[in-house]
């Protein structure tokens, strides 16, 4: 078993939760992100009333899953992100878990 943790800007909510069930990974979790490109810009940027919109929203799925699924899934972000012109492709990260319960 190993984690598999999705991120995504909030436009692709929809095709990431299809690369999940076409994975047959049925059991996962999501939650609203907001997500920043250049963290030194953001810092100097930043003050009490500044009305521009430092970050993207964002999703972040993640789900404790199987090893084949996990190959299932990667392989279907890459033809996805293969088909979209953006500079926020879909990202995945696999975590190795040592133990669980």
């Amino acid at each position: 078993m190993k984690l598999v943790i999705v991120t995504s800007v909030e436009e692709f909510r929809k095709d990431v939760l299809k690369l999940f069930k076409n994975a047959n990974i049925q059991n996962f979790s999501s939650s609203d992100i907001d997500g920043y490109k250049n963290g030194a810009s953001v810092v100097m940027t930043s003050g009490w009333f500044s009305g521009e919109k430092l970050s993207n929203e964002s999703r972040l799925f993640f789900s404790f899953t199987e090893d084949e699924k996990i190959e299932d899934l990667f392989k279907s972000i890459a033809e996805f992100n293969s088909r979209v012109e953006t500079n926020n492709a879909v990202r995945a990260v696999v975590v190795p878990i040592e133990r669980h319960i």
